[in-house]
């Protein structure tokens, strides 16, 4: 079996400095800390021989979170998107076999945004782009990433949207509770939540080509779709959708098996919204490439199943 992997973080040393961290103090244990600080930077050492190890042929690249979406302004973050987006481009270029990659950009500055997409898609060979969900609490359905949109249907790329931007909101929810905030919960549900305001604001129905991609089995999203539809029946909405929320969901908006291996889980999303919008991901290094491997093959799905969501539905979607 061929894997593609689609959600696989790198840092860059001379960025990382400059970034805000999204962890909290003291969250995690220093053993972990330390081994993703010796992997995220690394291409050969540890990424390279983890990948022989579990079988998987091909690892796209992003910029580890907070990416861009940090409390920087527009300049900085078109210098850094253009720094680090070459800066990956070699990488990719002295591993071409093993390594895509995903642009970061600038979404301070929209037009720019747009710009460096066509500037990685059509000069950097790059399969589309990451966003590490809201900036500073602008969200993707707001009218001034239109541009965006428009040339992503433009590019044929898709867009990525992953966790990990600092806090818009303070959940009350979290409080005295941090093993509640970020991957364990409340990155899924702010990242769903992102996704759906991209969805009931129209912004498919102004862009009908365009295409969201949604880590983690779809942030929650699949198992609710049935949900979405028949409290949507209800509303009054501020701007009607051209079609049921669900439809949206497995069309313009595909997922990921990143940091969610459960054989079940996998099986009930394919059910839900079939098996040309799921793609494989590890989340590497902050999950296990052999565990990502081992949760796709125990499930029961069809070999052609299985084929299309460990490589074939990348290569289309992303034109590897």
């Amino acid at each position: 079996m061929r894997y593609i992997a689609v959600e696989e973080a790198f840092s860059i040393p001379e960025l990382a400095d400059s970034q805000s961290s999204p962890w909290p103090a003291n969250r995690f244990s220093q053993r972990y800390l330390a081994d993703w600080g010796r992997r995220l930077p690394d291409f050969t050492e540890y990424r390279l021989p983890e990948m022989d190890a579990a079988g998987i042929d091909v690892q796209v690249l992003s910029l580890t979170v907070p990416g861009l979406q940090a409390d920087i302004g527009a300049a900085a973050a078109r210098d850094a998107a253009r720094f680090a987006n070459d800066y990956l481009a070699r990488v990719v270029a002295e591993h071409p076999g093993r390594f895509r990659g995903f642009a970061a950009l600038p979404m301070q500055d929209p037009a720019a945004a747009a710009a460096e997409l066509g500037r990685c898609v059509r000069e950097l060979g790059f399969c589309g782009a990451l966003v590490n969900d809201h900036l500073q609490g602008h969200y993707l359905d707001e009218s001034l990433y239109d541009e965006v949109w428009a040339a992503l249907e433009e590019l044929s790329v898709p867009l990525y949207l992953h966790p990990g931007a600092p806090p818009a909101d303070r959940w009350k929810v979290l409080d005295g509770r941090p093993e509640l905030y970020g991957a364990t919960w409340s990155w899924a549900a702010e990242t769903g939540g992102h996704a759906l305001r991209v969805i009931y604001g129209g912004t498919f129905d102004r862009h009908p080509a365009a295409r969201l991609i949604l880590g983690h089995m779809g942030e929650f999203l699949p198992f609710m779709r049935s949900r979405l539809d028949s409290r949507y029946a209800t509303l009054d909405p501020q701007v009607p959708l051209h079609r049921l929320p669900s439809a949206y969901i497995g069309s313009n908006v595909v997922i990921t098996t990143s940091g969610v291996f459960s054989p079940a889980a996998l099986t009930g999303a394919v059910l839900e919204i079939g098996s040309d919008a799921v793609l494989f991901s590890v989340d590497y290094p902050y999950e296990s490439s052999h565990q990502a491997v081992a949760g796709l093959e125990q499930t029961t799905l069809s070999d052609a199943d299985r084929h299309k969501i460990a490589h074939g539905n990348a290569e289309r979607i992303l034109r590897l």
